[in-house]
């Protein structure tokens, strides 16, 4: 026995008897609807069926299926026979004491992509990752929270998640018919928390994965790296959430937009918080705190998920390129630009020079419409794969503006307007280096005249440096405040 100590514990569905080296789960004899173990036979399944799955993780702790016999040796029940994992070493408790985890953390990254690279890709589990059942997953969830509304939960919290998530969902299903394509809807493990997780000294022992229902385990390879994020941001730790989503996305290979990780975090937030609320009308008062907290996280994912259109325009010089650029790599967005649009159209290079008088040319008014077009069509696809979009140009047509502003509530994106403004702007178009544009300070005087009024926009000065100006935007982009920005990151060193 050594020192290992004996111990008992104890769930609904199960009691796992702990003897010195070794732990044994025994199935109770239970039918709760949701899994049935009511017969030896659907025991014996059950325990076979744990040890299988769970061995694709954690080949060396699950040991097999022992009978559990009387005389004259007929099976009466089974266990599943386990290594003991050591209480000490596991991540939740390391994490609580901000013990350094980011090795176990990366390890468990890269086991994680490996099980998926390995998922077998059926029509069943493909069909499992579609808009569609991730949309009736969540409105399950909302429907059983509904009635703790005011009770368990805040009734205006649990609404604008409910709002949130349907206008994500709606514009997106072609982001969700992408991952499948790409093999990104795997036989996964479908209940990646902390507690279950040892951090030992030769790697990570990932534990429990979920062996009731194939359908609830097989999910997008990023939702269920997402579990993992959410349960670390719980236990107080966002920017280890951060950082092994990034993990995850470097060892997958995976590109996916910012929109979908926070999107996927928030969906684990509310099934916990979903749980808390059950737990409360059990009978436990505390779990209408966790209630709260996770409903935070959700809240928190989902504003910081949103898709955005953002149009930055200004008459030329006023920095309006140099700024749509830096909120691109600070905010992780996608950016297009007129110019660089324009002459693609044409088929010349971008450093192609196409000056012409006002109005003439390249810049006609068929041209220019042309243009604007082109960017709203790419907009449009970009913004339908979660992609937030930054569209640079000079956007002095109202009726180019009104286009935008259509194409953003048909896509379910929040559109942000912003007019750069420059008094530097005339001894800038005089003193810059050739590039994509072509315009001149004659040029720009003819489109200050011809400009719209912009009343929508909100005027960012861009006459110091660009990163006051950045700062500026951001105020504007996020009102309330930084949100958690979990945009794709540089890659990272597998360490």
């Amino acid at each position: 026995m050594g020192t290992w100590g004996t111990d008992v514990a104890e769930t609904h569905s199960g009691v796992v008897f702990f003897f010195g080296d070794r732990a044994y789960k025994l199935k109770k004899p239970v039918d709760l609807g949701f899994l049935d173990f009511s017969t030896r036979e659907l025991r014996e399944r059950a325990c076979h069926r744990e040890v299988d799955l769970n061995r694709r993780f954690a080949p060396d702790v699950y040991l097999g299926v022992a009978d559990v016999s009387m005389p004259p040796g007929t099976p009466r029940d089974h266990l599943v026979v386990m290594r003991r994992m050591p209480a000490d070493r596991r991540l939740s408790d390391l994490v609580r004491a901000h013990a350094p985890v980011d090795d176990a953390l990366r390890a468990v990254a890269r086991l994680l992509a490996r099980a998926h690279a390995a998922s077998p890709h059926t029509a069943a589990i493909s069909a499992e990752g579609s808009r569609d059942a991730l949309c009736a997953r969540w409105t399950a969830s909302f429907d059983q929270v509904r009635p703790f509304h005011g009770r368990a939960i805040d009734a205006d919290d649990a609404a604008e998640v409910e709002r949130l998530t349907l206008r994500f969902l709606e514009f997106r299903e072609p982001l969700f018919d992408a991952r499948i394509r790409e093999g990104r809807v795997v036989d996964g493990h479908g209940d990646l928390m902390a507690d279950d997780i040892f951090c030992l000294d030769d790697g990570p022992r990932v534990l429990d994965c979920l062996d009731f229902d194939d359908r609830l385990r097989w999910l997008d390879g990023l939702d269920d790296a997402a579990f993992l994020a959410m349960d670390l941001e719980r236990l107080g730790s966002p920017d280890l959430a951060r950082r092994f989503v990034s993990w995850y996305a470097e060892y997958a290979d995976d590109p996916a937009p910012p929109s979908l990780r926070h999107h996927y975090v928030a969906y684990r937030a509310f099934v916990r918080a979903k749980v808390a609320c059950l737990r409360w009308d059990q009978g436990d008062t505390r779990a209408a705190g966790d209630a709260g907290r996770y409903t935070e996280i959700a809240l928190r994912h989902l504003n910081a998920g949103s898709v955005g259109l953002i149009l930055v325009g200004g008459l030329p010089g006023t920095g309006k390129s140099a700024l749509s650029e830096a909120l691109g790599d600070r905010l992780g967005h996608t950016v297009l630009n007129s110019d660089r649009v324009r002459k693609e159209l044409a088929e010349l290079s971008p450093e192609t020079p196409a000056r012409a008088p006002y109005g003439t040319g390249l810049y006609d008014a068929s041209w220019t419409r042309r243009t604007y077009t082109e960017l709203l069509d790419r907009a449009a696809r970009l913004l339908s794969y979660g992609e937030s979009v930054i569209v640079d140009a000079s956007w002095t047509s109202a009726e180019h503006r009104a286009d935008a502003a259509r194409l953003a509530d048909r896509a379910r994106a929040d559109l942000v307007q912003l007019r750069c403004d420059s008094p530097l702007a005339g001894e800038r178009l005089l003193t810059r280096p050739r590039g994509v544009s072509d315009a001149d300070p004659e040029i720009a005087a003819f489109m200050a005249e011809a400009a719209a009024p912009w009343p929508e926009a909100a005027t960012i000065d861009t006459s110091g440096p660009v990163g006051d100006a950045v700062e500026r935007a951001l105020a504007v982009i996020r009102p309330h405040g930084p949100e958690p920005a979990w945009h794709r990151l540089p890659r990272l060193s597998p360490g």
